[in-house]
């Protein structure tokens, strides 16, 4: 019933994400419409003053008027193809997109720019820029975490690439952040099969944790059910084993006391049965 549960939610997620992506791409298709038709007024394209729409765009965008900026910039991205005013727009397209809160077609943008001019000036701040949009998007512990995955990608990969950036310390935080965040889902998913006592599942997604995520705020705790599974498998010497393997970590959340008499009485009991 559980694991029913569990993909009845992750369908609904998709579904709406789904959704989400259908909206954008629509109103996406809306303003390439509105360009072509009005943004220039009626001129032919070859007749367009590309400048002066950039600037026209520029002074959009710093009035934080996002939707006319994207307009504006689509229409010499469009028309200014593989100039370096095009290039130029192409980022501020990205920029105007984020800035809205429109994460899915900024990082769009950026990769469109980082394929087409990978020696550009604004190489690096898109890249970071696509970087903290997965960061943003990046849903809560309990929710699929495709995004954090890919958030945390390309930090690293910016972390690699620009060890000399401004932002290397924000986005180290951001990692923290993320890999504490998918620590908790594994943990918390292994919390959820103990439940329904199936412990060899819950010994693999404590496992997950120590293993990949042994440097965020759940080692200690896993490590403690690690033991705790195996005194509920009957495995009391693998449970010593760990015990005496990590007992630091035990020690570190206080709880050396109670598992110490686990091992006095030969199974598990709670603080309240130990007072």
């Amino acid at each position: 019933m559980w694991k029913s549960l569990l993909r009845g939610k992750f369908l609904v997620q998709k579904l709406k994400e789904r959704k989400d992506l259908m909206r954008i791409a629509a109103v996406f298709l809306l303003c390439m419409a509105i360009a072509f038709t009005g943004c220039a007024g009626n001129k032919p394209i070859r007749d367009i003053d590309y400048e002066a729409e950039f600037d026209k765009g520029k002074a959009a965008f710093n009035k934080k008027k996002y939707v006319k900026a994207q307009l504006l910039f689509n229409t010499v991205v469009i028309g200014a193809s593989h100039t370096e005013l095009g290039d130029d727009a192409l980022f501020y397209l990205g920029e105007s997109h984020y800035f809205a809160k429109e994460y899915i077609l900024a990082i769009s943008e950026y990769d469109r720019l980082i394929r087409r001019m990978p020696f550009s000036s604004f190489v690096e701040l898109a890249r970071y820029r696509i970087a903290k949009s997965y960061v943003i998007l990046s849903p809560k512990y309990f929710r699929d975490q495709t995004y954090s995955d890919k958030a945390l990608g390309k930090l690293q990969e910016f972390i690699d690439d620009y060890p000399g950036s401004n932002r290397i310390s924000e986005a180290e935080i951001d990692i923290r952040e993320l890999r504490n965040k998918m620590s908790r889902k594994a943990y918390e998913t292994g919390i959820l099969y103990m439940k329904l006592e199936e412990y060899k599942s819950a010994l693999i997604t404590f496992k997950q944790v120590t293993d990949l995520y042994y440097d965020t705020d759940f080692i200690d705790l896993s490590h403690l059910k690690i033991i705790e599974c195996h005194f509920q498998k009957g495995e009391i010497d693998v449970a010593r084993a760990h015990y005496d393997l990590k007992r630091k970590n035990v020690e570190n959340i206080k709880m050396d006391d109670l598992v110490d008499e686990w091992f006095i009485r030969g199974e598990v009991i709670d603080r309240i049965e130990l007072e």
